[in-house]
């Protein structure tokens, strides 16, 4: 079994973890920009994180043989303090980095003005620089949340299939799913979902344009959620084909968009044979 987590936040996890996720099956992930926990008080700070993301991270992670790729962006909780909006326009030179492969995450904390202004100014980054965009749904007031956040995604001109709104549950599937654009769901040990209720909405909604993360970080997450979920599809009766969709096919299409995930020599799990047809998807768009 072959994973693509493509939602976790590794710079708050172990090499344990790292060595964990080798052996449940994990060959690739992408890495977003995320508020850390700790107030950030310049801009100056996320530069160093995000120097962190493009070169300590991927090597970190290429010990323990999985690819890493990361989004860059000015999350939405900090959009709202003036000591990090200054960040904003450092954003170009991030988003021309190799390994790259979406701006993100975006999108709405508290819903502020502010938030309004650096949704949509990221949104434009995206267009700009031909990437995807990987947008955080507000963990309150979800659902009128998401109605924003779809009215600002119509707004910006992006194409809805270059856009995965995260973190959604069952009162707001339906609405991502009916715009267009990509759904994104996080496994948890306790809150978000879990594993079982990720196969209800997938007997409901089908396998296509969904996305399965760990989003694991700093708090409470188990890195292995993407594993978890992997076995109760199994269990479900979904076949391995289901699962090599959502589990690695789908977040390949996806990020793929972005002309820059490196696949190349990437090791099937069990077998020490690297999967066929992992070139580089770099350079011109790839059909993946």
């Amino acid at each position: 079994m072959r994973i693509f987590d493509p939602h976790i936040h590794m710079t708050s996890r172990t090499t344990d973890d790292y060595e964990a996720m080798h052996a449940a099956g994990v060959r690739a992930l992408v890495e977003p920009a995320f508020w850390l926990g700790q107030p950030r008080t310049s801009a100056a700070s996320f530069l160093d994180y995000f120097d962190a993301l493009i070169g300590w991270e991927p090597f970190r992670a290429a010990q323990f043989g999985i690819r890493h790729h990361c989004t860059i962006a000015l999350n939405p909780k900090e959009a709202n303090d003036p000591r990090c909006t200054e960040v904003l326009r450092h954003l170009p030179r991030y988003l021309a980095k190799d390994g790259v492969v979406a701006v993100g995450e975006i999108g709405y904390d508290s819903m502020t003005p502010a938030e309004d202004h650096a949704f949509a100014a990221q949104l434009q980054l995206a267009v700009v620089h031909e990437l995807p965009a990987l947008v955080h749904s507000p963990h309150r007031d979800k659902a009128a949340g998401v109605d924003r956040t779809l009215a600002v995604v119509r707004e910006s001109g992006i194409a809805p299939e270059r856009v995965v709104v995260d973190h959604l549950n069952e009162v707001t599937v339906k609405q991502v799913a009916d715009s267009g654009c990509w759904m994104g769901f996080s496994i948890y040990p306790d809150t978000k979902m879990d594993e079982h209720r990720m196969v209800a909405v997938l007997r409901e909604y089908g396998t296509e344009r969904i996305l399965v993360n760990s989003a694991a970080d700093w708090g409470r997450s188990d890195p292995l959620k993407t594993r978890r979920t992997a076995d109760a599809m199994l269990a479900a009766g979904f076949s391995a084909d289901d699962v090599d969709q959502v589990l690695w096919r789908n977040p390949v299409a996806f990020y793929g968009q972005s002309g820059r995930l490196e696949l190349d020599d990437v090791e099937a799990p069990g077998t020490g044979a690297t999967f066929e047809g992992n070139s580089v998807l770099r350079g011109a768009r790839a059909e993946v």
